[in-house]
């Protein structure tokens, strides 16, 4: 299973007008063929409401879900793979349980921020790389030093698999980050902030497409 392009991270922290869902169905109206989900505060069970709505929407539209951090609430509700940080559960153990696992493939990204982290997440099992910050973003409290062009460009030579750049990304910054060899983009503020979410993620689609 290869994963897709364009990656929009749901988010109710950043802005309270609409739900996970409602981001959700809005970035897939858009083009979006990647839903993150992204909920950092609330007791399990709250979260698992709020991704259940996502994983309706997404097996609708049929787009990908991927669930940032937690691979128990990503196999409950059927969704194609999880997304794990460094201080998450380790790639290598999450590859372990899917590997022990019946039934769909699903998909382990990693997130990194320098090229030892990515080639040792791709020798662990991890099937793309979540790389940056490449610009500067205000979406996390404490984001780590931003790696530029040069960075994005450094850790995707070094791998095999797709890599995914983050970290204030732009419609006007896609074609160089795709240029520098990036598979796709992972998108927060640009979206999630944006006054028709909708209309902003189509922006990002035709940009991709047109770089194509």
């Amino acid at each position: 299973m290869l994963i897709g392009r364009l990656h929009i991270l749901t988010n109710i922290r950043l802005q309270k007008q609409f739900s996970h869902a409602e981001l959700a169905r809005l970035a897939c109206e858009g083009g979006a063929n990647v839903i993150q989900f992204r909920q950092k505060e609330g007791t399990v069970r709250e979260r698992l409401t709020m991704l259940l709505d996502v994983a309706a929407v997404c097996t609708a539209t049929g787009v990908q879900l991927i669930v940032d951090d937690h691979l128990d609430l990503a196999l409950a509700v059927g969704a194609d793979g999880v997304h794990l940080g460094q201080q998450d559960l380790p790639v290598e153990t999450a590859r372990t349980i899917l590997d022990r696992l019946s039934g769909p493939t699903h998909l382990i990204g990693a997130t990194c921020t320098t090229t030892e982290q990515a080639r040792i997440a791709e020798k662990f099992g991890a099937d793309y790389i979540g790389f940056g910050p490449v610009f500067p973003t205000t979406s996390k409290a404490n984001p780590a030093s931003v790696k530029g062009l040069e960075g994005l460009a450094e850790v995707c030579a070094a791998v095999s698999i797709p890599v995914i750049a983050i970290g204030g990304i732009t419609v006007e910054r896609v074609r160089s980050v795709l240029e520098a060899g990036a598979h796709g983009v992972a998108v927060l503020s640009a979206v999630v902030s944006a006054g028709q979410p909708k209309r902003a993620s189509a922006l990002f689609r035709e940009e991709i497409d047109g770089c194509s």
